[in-house]
């Protein structure tokens, strides 16, 4: 049954199947499995996301609504949830009434797609940086702008790892990505390398000893050179829970693009625990993209 919470919601509800046991008797182990198989299938319950796009600041495409139906990027990720069987997805443009510690009480995972500083009341931030988000079996995934969103909040750039600070690769650029890790599952299904047409951000606040970066820009193919590390993917565990960011996403046909959306999926799988990820801090490749990248700007 449906239950609205209040603002304007997509639902997408979700069945995830449970593996049947099949039962030896003659075996203490085999019923044991039998006892064990109610249990994993009552356990078996979709994930629970609220994804927010609120624009306090530029409003992306990706994020803009048109006659009453959902933006691209809550499509993609609404669409993503209903393919895999894994999660449902609730949309919300209005933060001051859906984003509340009540409300966070109903999810598993929080997807922002944002800019600006949010109307959320500043108790709720500490309730989420500090009490949900630690929290085994929360998550965090941030897609573009996420990292242009609360600029002079520490707390809210320390979760995710930097700041906007500019794009000079912009929408109409194509530009040559580096996957530094192929088995992560946010990073596997690029390949080891890529091209795309996307707005590139470069960043501030950038705490490399924190995270653990999956993909780069690739200064050395790309046109424009800049003397500085540019990540692109990576991930981090923040207390028992954890973090992505994506800056990918600015333009609407990235998020129709099927291996965006593969990352995606990925990055669901590993925040949910359902594919394992190296999220180990890897300082020492963005020191060695840092000292690329000032060569390769020469």
């Amino acid at each position: 049954m449906e239950r609205r919470r209040g603002g304007w919601r997509v639902v997408a509800w979700l069945v995830v199947a449970a593996s049947c046991v099949t039962m030896n008797l003659e075996t203490r182990e085999a019923a044991a499995q039998e006892k064990a198989a109610p249990a994993k299938a009552e356990s078996a319950k979709p994930a629970r996301v609220l994804m927010v796009t609120q624009s306090a600041g530029f409003k992306h495409g990706s994020v803009s609504r048109k006659e009453n139906q959902l933006a691209p990027s809550e499509r993609a990720v609404t669409e993503i949830g209903i393919s895999s069987n894994l999660f449902r997805v609730d949309c919300t443009q209005d933060c001051k009434k859906d984003f509340t510690k009540e409300n966070l009480q109903n999810y598993d995972i929080v997807f922002f797609y944002t800019t600006g500083t949010l109307p959320i009341e500043p108790a709720t931030l500490e309730y989420f940086f500090k009490e949900w988000l630690p929290m085994k079996g929360h998550g965090f995934i941030g897609a573009h702008s996420a990292a242009d969103t609360f600029h002079n909040y520490q707390p809210y750039w320390d979760m995710i790892g930097g700041t906007f600070n500019g794009h000079p690769w912009n929408a109409g650029d194509t530009v040559t990505i580096t996957v530094h890790d192929s088995t992560h599952p946010a990073s596997r299904p690029w390949g080891e390398e890529f091209t795309i047409k996307d707005e590139i951000y470069q960043f501030k606040n950038w705490q490399p000893e924190k995270v653990r970066v999956l993909m780069s820009l690739n200064m050395a193919k790309t046109k424009l050179k800049k003397p500085y590390h540019v990540p692109v993917l990576w991930v981090k565990e923040y207390g028992q829970g954890k973090v992505m960011h994506m800056s990918l996403g600015h333009n609407e046909s990235v998020w129709e693009n099927p291996t965006y959306r593969a990352s995606l999926l990925g990055g669901f799988k590993w925040v949910m625990g359902l594919e394992e990820g190296n999220a180990k801090p890897n300082p020492e490749l963005s020191a060695e993209q840092e000292a690329k990248a000032k060569a390769d700007a020469q």
